[in-house]
């Protein structure tokens, strides 16, 4: 009878999904399970050897995901996908150890616990497998942060590596931004009264194959979890990182306007285009970084090809934010207010068309 289904989320892993799959079944025996490997069109070929894999053992399963990118959204899918009375999530790098998977299973389904976590920090676990001490900072930072969030006290929220009832994310599905790494994060957040925890020690190993798909931004996962618990469904969470990322370009856009405009005595129309100009490609950067940071862009060409679609997507709005300030400023409206108002006309175009056209989603 099926019981419990290990839901893995992948992007170019091809070479760790058959050793995982032994190890799973080490852990749990022959029956009983089910693996669904959800797959963000890798372009290693990891869905084609999913289903190679599934060929011979019934018991994986694949979704492969086209135009869809996050680990969180590939978790959600992936748990609400089987008929498993329980579901755990893990990391298919091999970092995490499927060896946990029995004594997770046991406590869950005894009720000590809503959910079973694999700690790096409680005793007898380990965060050797980090691949840098900064990470490993990054990392213990963003854990401090997260149990302030959710108000669930334990030592490692930011772990990827979890069992839960599967009707649990059935109800809570709907609440969950689905936005970044951090699944645990989400859920913990979106629930009340709050789920009771249970940590499992971890010895985080090195991933097998492969490189890691998390960096220094995995400390900032924290703000998507705090804008959930802030404003709910009030504000979309991607929206509201992108307002936080434009509130920090206002500042860049002032600074290069003040130095341009009262330092270098330019005219206040070239200084205003200037400095849109320079803070639209502040945006672009950070949004890269953070707020998009499931669907990144990556290498020169693809970075290069995104900031000239955000330039040019945002062009409309930039036209439209030099033209207000400066007819603003023309009659009489302090420079600052008439820089502030043209920011705000572009600020809603400058979302609806990168979101679309740039990172290629909503």
């Amino acid at each position: 009878m099926l019981r419990l289904a290990v839901i893995l989320p992948t992007l170019n892993e091809r070479d760790n999904l058959a050793p995982l799959v032994e190890r799973i079944e080490s852990a749990l025996g022959p029956e009983g399970w089910e693996a669904i490997i959800v797959d963000d069109d890798s372009k290693d070929g990891t869905a084609d050897e999913a289903r190679r894999i599934t060929l011979a053992d019934p018991r994986i399963r694949v979704l492969h995901r086209i135009g869809r990118r996050g680990l969180a959204s590939a978790a959600i899918e992936g748990m609400c996908a089987t008929a498993a009375p329980f579901v755990a999530v893990m990391d298919a790098d091999h970092q995490h150890d499927p060896a946990l998977l029995p004594a997770m299973l046991a406590a869950v389904e005894a009720g000590t616990c809503d959910v079973a976590v694999a700690s790096r920090f409680v005793a007898g676990g380990s965060v050797a497998g980090l691949a840098s001490e900064r990470r490993e900072q990054g990392s213990a930072m963003a854990n401090r942060i997260a149990s302030a969030l959710t108000g669930v006290e334990l030592s490692d929220p930011m772990s990827g590596y979890f069992l839960l009832p599967a009707e649990t994310v059935r109800q809570l599905a709907p609440q969950l931004s689905g936005i970044g790494f951090k699944i645990l994060l989400d859920i913990l957040a979106a629930s009340s009264p709050p789920l009771k925890v249970q940590e499992f020690p971890l010895q985080l190993a090195a991933r097998r194959a492969g490189e890691s798909k998390l960096d220094r931004a995995v400390a900032f996962e924290f703000l998507i979890g705090l804008y959930e618990k802030t404003f709910g469904h009030l504000v979309p969470t991607r929206f509201a990182l992108f307002g936080t990322v434009g509130a920090l370009g206002v500042g860049v856009h002032m600074a290069a306007l003040a130095l341009l405009y009262i330092l270098a005595g330019s005219g206040f129309a070239l200084a205003q285009a200037i400095a849109t100009f320079v803070a639209m490609s502040f945006n672009f950067w950070l949004n890269n970084w953070l707020t998009y940071r499931d669907q990144r862009l990556k290498g020169l060409g693809a970075v290069l090809k995104g900031w000239a679609g955000f330039c040019a997507t945002c062009a409309v709005g930039a036209l439209a934010n030099v033209a207000v300030a400066t007819l603003l400023q023309a009659r009489g409206v302090h420079w600052v207010l008439a820089a502030l108002a043209g920011i705000v006309i572009g600020a809603v175009w400058n979302y609806a068309l990168s979101s679309r056209f740039v990172w290629g989603r909503y």
